[in-house]
């Protein structure tokens, strides 16, 4: 079977640290060291406009700013194909198709968008949008059009591949088929990749909070935020409480041992600087300042990169250009074989021509 990795973003801002550890550096690695047929990059500016229909200049605004933070983290258009949704003509039919297959009930219940509806503010005045509900479809849509089998996402994203999953399973026993494949989630190395915390304690680090730190936030910006980051009040020579502290979820998320021998001699690694904190002694100010030195380690070279990418945009526009044209090759087969699975596949040959005229001619 081939190996065919599929993954997404909205472009509804800057991409943040949380998609970094979460699926970019999953993506980067695979990229260069996984055996893969096709590797498809897509910016969901579709799926994004299901809780932005009001305002689509922001998701126009975004869509480059994706592609130079796509770039900037080592994702390599020689090896990786960068796609735009809502180019890709063949998707919204197959969600369709799909619909008829998920009920509205089993959809409301995804955990991934019970938590997505409670983050926007959907209340009962305005209901949710049925776009927005059918997020998991759309989903479903563009992993199967690709029949991508790998797919880097975050914890969070696991009940949507499932329902994914389900809506495979559901096509191929109708139609008796197997054309469509099940997917399966390739996860963060650690459990605090799998779903970053925002800066203010929030459980999962999101733009529409705000809680987030940006892989281009310059030194500056870093710092206020990593400063901002609320801590437990406590007395110095109190013990601190490791587990349950952001200071030191991102530094399980983001450092390595090298951090140490740059920044913080005094200890050998995170082990030994987790158990002085629990001890006591230690304040978060110290703390603080060494998670501020490995984040910019970590994202300056990011940072240059992207203000470098950012001088030849017209480069980048031709290779999202090529390559939604590949993405839309690869959709339109799926979606003929899915036409063709479902015999709704009037025009594609002289089958239904002539089964017409031989049903009709006997009577």
């Amino acid at each position: 079977m081939k190996n065919i990795i599929l993954t997404a973003d909205r472009p509804t801002g800057n991409l943040h640290i949380g998609h970094f550890v979460g699926s970019l550096r999953e993506r980067v690695r695979m990229q260069n060291e996984t055996e893969y047929d096709d590797l498809f990059v897509m910016i969901a500016d579709a799926q994004a406009l299901t809780d932005n229909a009001d305002n689509p200049q922001k998701i126009r605004d975004n869509v480059m700013e994706v592609m130079l933070d796509y770039l900037a983290v080592g994702l390599d258009p020689q090896k990786t194909t960068f796609c735009l949704q809502s180019e890709i003509t063949a998707l919204p039919e197959i969600t369709l198709y799909y619909m008829n297959l998920v009920s509205l009930p089993r959809l409301l219940r995804n955990p991934t968008v019970k938590t997505e509806i409670g983050m926007r503010g959907f209340d009962k005045n305005t209901g949710v949008p049925v776009g927005f509900a059918c997020y998991p479809i759309s989903q479903a849509a563009d992993i199967t059009a690709f029949k991508a089998n790998l797919i880097p996402v975050g914890e969070d994203q696991e009940p949507m591949l499932e329902q994914t999953r389900e809506i495979v399973r559901a096509f191929n026993r109708i139609y008796k088929t197997d054309i469509l494949v099940e997917c399966k989630a390739m996860l963060g190395r650690n459990k605090e990749s799998m779903r970053l915390p925002g800066t203010d304690g929030n459980a999962k680090m999101s733009k529409s909070i705000g809680n987030c730190i940006y892989l281009c936030d310059e030194p500056d910006v870093i710092k206020k935020k990593v400063n901002s980051i609320a801590t437990a009040p406590r007395k110095l020579e109190e013990p601190g409480d490791v587990e349950n502290s952001v200071l030191f979820t991102y530094l399980r998320a983001f450092c390595e041992d090298k951090h140490f021998e740059m920044f913080y001699p005094e200890y050998a690694n995170l082990k030994e600087l987790e158990a002085a904190y629990a001890k006591g002694g230690l304040g978060d100010g110290k703390v603080k300042k060494f998670l501020f030195d490995v984040l910019n380690d970590v994202l300056t070279p990011i940072r240059e990169r992207r203000k470098e990418m950012s001088k030849h945009i017209p480069e980048i526009l031709e290779i999202l250009k090529k390559g939604t044209q590949k993405a839309n090759q690869v959709a339109d087969n799926t979606l003929h074989e899915i036409k063709r699975a479902m015999g709704i596949d009037y025009y594609s040959d002289n089958s239904f021509a002539e089964e017409q005229i031989k049903k009709y001619s006997n009577k």
